[in-house]
């Protein structure tokens, strides 16, 4: 029996082609496209970026200053329930802020801290409403779900967004503060 190198090669190639060409387009058509089309459509959502991996799925979103970021999180979770599936959300939102809203973030971020180490999450709103009283100019919201508390802060020309974990051992150094 003669082999036939040039055809075994051949075979090898093409099989290559379509069965990782076959999950590029997957990956593209099933998954990218209708997770950014479904973003893109939500308000104030300038800019998105993907990162899709076998376990993990990378969301990395540019917001217009003033934008309901717990809404924009929400809508993703629920509406891209079928894209996302039981890979876990990675939400990173590029960080836009004024000197002047990451100076009263890090004036903040104490007792924000201490809110979120005793589980007083009623003293995070109060925190913020202080500042708006300090800050006339200054518009800061927070809400809440099971895994994390989306903090917003805006001056009206700029935004700050931050997301803070639950899990207090997930949370060490907060990285996107």
């Amino acid at each position: 029996m003669k082999l036939r190198v040039g055809r075994i090669a051949t075979s090898i190639v093409i099989s290559g082609v379509v069965l990782f060409g076959g999950w590029f387009l997957y990956q593209e058509w099933a998954i990218e496209r209708p997770l950014e089309n479904l973003l893109k459509d939500v308000e104030g959502v300038s800019q998105v970026q993907l990162d899709i991996q076998p376990k993990e799925l990378g969301v990395k979103l540019d917001l217009v200053p003033g934008t309901d970021l717990g809404a924009v999180i929400r809508h993703l979770e629920q509406d891209g329930k079928k894209q996302i599936g039981n890979r876990e959300l990675k939400i990173d939102v590029a960080d836009n802020a004024s000197p002047e809203l990451n100076e009263l973030w890090e004036n903040a971020m104490f007792a924000v801290a201490q809110a979120m180490e005793n589980k007083q999450y009623t003293e995070i709103t109060a925190a913020l409403e202080q500042m708006e009283q300090d800050h006339k100019e200054l518009k800061a919201t927070a809400e809440m779900d099971n895994e994390y508390v989306y903090i917003t802060l805006t001056d009206g020309q700029s935004s700050k967004f931050i997301i803070l974990p639950r899990t207090p051992q997930r949370m060490g150094v907060w990285p996107n503060a």
